[in-house]
């Protein structure tokens, strides 16, 4: 009984500070023009899965966004109206870029590198299909959003991880509201009782899967969006690791937003100077002209 009230403490904590990640798994959006390819593998398990957003009329070597949920490591879904309608609806369908909505496997089932190596298996494969879809495998971005901001600031800060699954180097990165940019550190002090089942208690592993600790040079260019809102330091990772990776000759730009963590994913696409902001900085990768 008292396993099963921690269980459930957990799961009403993350609902509580994830209400995204506990909604019900949704289907695909579907808007006028926009052609989904659903549910492309990138490897045999049934949660190693993409969602590609064409838009519709693809231009040759178009730009590619590869979008990754969160969810606390532990749950959420690609095609969650979060994660994808206003993202489409801005990138796809109004400036013709190319969205990836990337699954992966979840903690407990993996650990956290290996959901960090499956969004780089899904990276390797939608550069090896790019130019079927009409995209350009140099022009990728990626994004994520809560634990998929963590899991793509990982990749950034230590692409040898992605080099061994096949990926190969994309242009820029955003993270969208993560607090574990420095894993080790969050572990050593208070935090919520989630982070101790996605974890663990080994501090060789935290430091393995923290970006703070894992950073290399030669990252590429990062724009890290955090909650103001928040009260678990999410802001002050994205500075101090936009510090790091300055001091190693990389390229960091810390966007702070007044609002929640589930509005920095659910509001981004949606007009306004939050979306410019994500908007320039994409544009200053790809070389698109774009719109906000």
């Amino acid at each position: 009984m008292t396993r099963l009230l921690q269980i459930c403490a957990a799961w009403l904590c993350m609902a509580a500070f994830f209400p995204a990640a506990a909604q019900p798994s949704g289907s695909p959006i579907s808007l006028p023009g926009v052609r989904l390819l659903a549910d492309q593998p990138y490897g045999p398990d049934a949660r190693q899965r993409m969602d590609v957003y064409l838009p519709p009329k693809v231009q040759h070597g178009a730009p590619v966004l590869v979008m990754v949920h969160g969810g606390a490591w532990m749950l959420g879904d690609k095609a969650a109206a979060s994660v994808v309608d206003r993202k489409v609806e801005h990138w796809v369908r109004e400036q013709g870029l190319i969205l990836v909505s990337v699954g992966y496997r979840f903690v407990p089932q993996v650990d956290v590198m290996q959901q960090a190596q499956d969004v780089a298996r899904a990276v390797a494969t939608a550069q090896a299909n790019a130019p079927s879809w009409g995209g350009d495998a140099g022009r990728f971005v990626l994004m994520g959003h809560s634990a998929g901001a963590h899991l793509v600031a990982l990749l950034s800060a230590s692409p040898s991880i992605a080099r061994q699954q096949g990926a190969r180097p994309w242009l820029g990165t955003v993270a969208l509201d993560s607090a574990a940019l420095d894993t080790a550190a969050l572990m050593q002090r208070r935090h919520m009782p989630f982070y101790d089942r996605v974890f663990g208690s080994d501090p060789a592993f935290w430091r393995s899967v923290s970006p703070s600790d894992a950073l290399a040079p030669g990252a590429p260019p990062m724009l890290l969006v955090c909650s103001t809102q928040r009260r678990d330091g999410s802001c002050t990772q994205a500075r101090q690791f936009a510090a790091r990776i300055g001091a190693t000759g990389g390229r960091a730009e810390v966007v702070p937003e007044d609002l929640s963590h589930a509005q920095i994913n659910d509001e981004l696409g949606q007009p306004g100077a939050y979306t410019s902001a994500v908007d320039a900085f994409v544009r200053s990768l790809t070389g698109t002209p774009g719109r906000s």
